[in-house]
């Protein structure tokens, strides 16, 4: 199982960055691999199951998240119940600066599907890709609201 930690500080208040990925119709926009988001319903321990599409080493997988773990405004962990098998966990922490972001990824690649010579390929390209989640999520977050004049 691959596993990698992505750790930064968003000037933002913990409530925003927390809205915003406690709503799964948001991922698409942060997450460029993420090609659609379906199906979403509520859970009961809060947060939201969904359905998902995803492309990876240029294949598309299909898969659902249920809600593991929901802490308003401090950890939203979901694990997928088909696809691609999966555990995110993103750990909100309020500091001085706004909120200090940890997401952490735990799946298994699909080997059979890909190979296993495209595994550490993959991995490296996740990792980025967690990189690149976790940094789009910081700049839509950190976006100043221009004030509509009237």
């Amino acid at each position: 199982m691959a596993k990698f930690q992505k750790k930064l500080t968003i000037n933002a208040p913990a409530e925003k960055v927390f809205a915003f990925i406690n709503d799964p119709h948001n991922l698409p926009q942060i997450w460029p691999s993420l090609i659609e988001v379906r199906n979403v319903r509520p859970n009961p321990k809060g947060g939201y199951d969904y359905e998902w599409v995803y492309k990876m080493a240029g294949a598309k997988f299909e898969g659902a998240s249920e809600v593991v773990e929901y802490i308003p405004d401090q950890r939203l962990t979901t694990r997928s119940t088909k696809g691609i098998q999966n555990r995110i966990s993103w750990i909100l922490k309020s500091v001085d600066e706004g909120v200090e972001f940890t997401s952490n990824v735990e799946y298994t690649v699909p080997i059979p599907l890909l190979g296993k010579l495209a595994e550490a390929v993959i991995v490296k390209q996740n990792e980025r890709e967690t990189d690149i989640v976790c940094n789009n999520l910081k700049t839509l977050m950190e976006e100043v609201e221009t004030p509509v004049l009237g």
